[in-house]
């Protein structure tokens, strides 16, 4: 399920992690609740503030971070493929730590494909002769 496809793009979460999709009343927006066993002690304030770091720098624009008292209805439309809900965070003995994510099907799914045609464009670009070169 969930926590297999999780663990084929993160390998190094395997077997640390468990996952389901929850359906919401909503056409095309659906919340994961995700349960990380961690190796270290951690608490609410911790595993958010990670989380935070993440969407604001390496996994920006593809990972968000929201603490408004928002409805499922409210992340319609929103191009990141993972918005952590900062207020459903919870962590039970220090190291089992329980977060709700939130996402659009189809509108973070286009949204990614436009960022991989994005990485093909750069790609193509770069393996192309300038037009400098073309004409020496």
């Amino acid at each position: 399920g969930l926590a297999v496809g999780i663990e084929r793009i993160l390998p190094a979460l395997a077997g640390k992690l468990s996952a389901h999709a929850l359906r919401v009343p909503t056409t095309k927006v659906s919340a994961i609740e995700l349960t990380v066993a961690t190796e270290r002690a951690c608490d609410i304030e911790s595993v958010n503030a990670s989380l935070r770091e993440a969407a604001e720098g390496s996994l920006s624009g593809v990972l968000d971070y929201s603490l408004e008292p928002l409805a499922s209805c409210d992340f319609a439309g929103e191009a990141a493929s993972a918005i952590v809900d900062a207020q459903q965070t919870q962590v039970a003995a220090g190291r089992l730590a329980k977060i709700l994510i939130w996402f659009d099907n189809e509108w973070a799914y286009a949204s990614r494909m436009i960022d991989v045609a994005l990485a093909w464009e750069q790609l193509i670009s770069a393996s192309r002769p300038s037009a400098a070169e073309g004409t020496q």
